[in-house]
């Protein structure tokens, strides 16, 4: 069976005993939580959120620039008024460069990744700096509500604000 023959079988048992279908659309917390989507990371376990407590968008790094999309919706359509943003310790987005995720593009699947930007960093907390500094830059989230960045550490799971 597929892994995801086995996560549809998961679902039918989660189905069967949902009870949530009636929270309302703008999440109860009013946050908005920007992380790795690293799979050693549960957001939801590390920060004490339930469903429907608050949006998390969830990319490779858990970068700013990707998910401003999402934070301007968040904020501007469903009240959002305060951002986690959330690196992790031991990332893969340390582990390579742009350049070197494109020459494998090109090597494996003949594809042109030039103009793509991975946004990979090799200095966790200034990378969280990066994002925040991103994050104050754009004009299309909000600048009057509160910005904070962490480090998650895989280890112990324990959060380590950065300033």
């Amino acid at each position: 069976m597929s892994v995801i023959d086995e996560t549809l079988q998961a679902n039918t048992r989660y189905a069967a005993d949902f009870n949530k279908g009636a929270l309302p659309l703008p999440p109860a917390r009013h946050l908005a939580v920007v992380v790795c989507m690293d799979a050693r990371i549960d957001p939801a376990r590390a920060l004490g959120l339930g469903e429907g407590d608050a949006h998390v968008i969830r990319n490779a790094g858990g970068r700013v620039s990707e998910a401003l999309r999402s934070l301007a919706i968040s904020q501007t359509l469903l009240a959002t008024k305060e951002v986690a943003v959330i690196h992790h310790t031991d990332c893969g987005m340390l582990t390579f460069t742009d350049e070197s995720i494109r020459k494998q593009l090109r090597e494996q699947r003949g594809a042109d990744a030039d103009n793509v930007a991975f946004l990979p960093f090799h200095d966790l907390d200034q990378s969280v700096r990066d994002d925040l500094a991103a994050y104050k830059k754009s004009q299309l989230v909000r600048q009057d509500v509160p910005v904070r960045g962490f480090v998650y550490d895989v280890k112990t799971g324990r959060l380590r604000e950065v300033t």
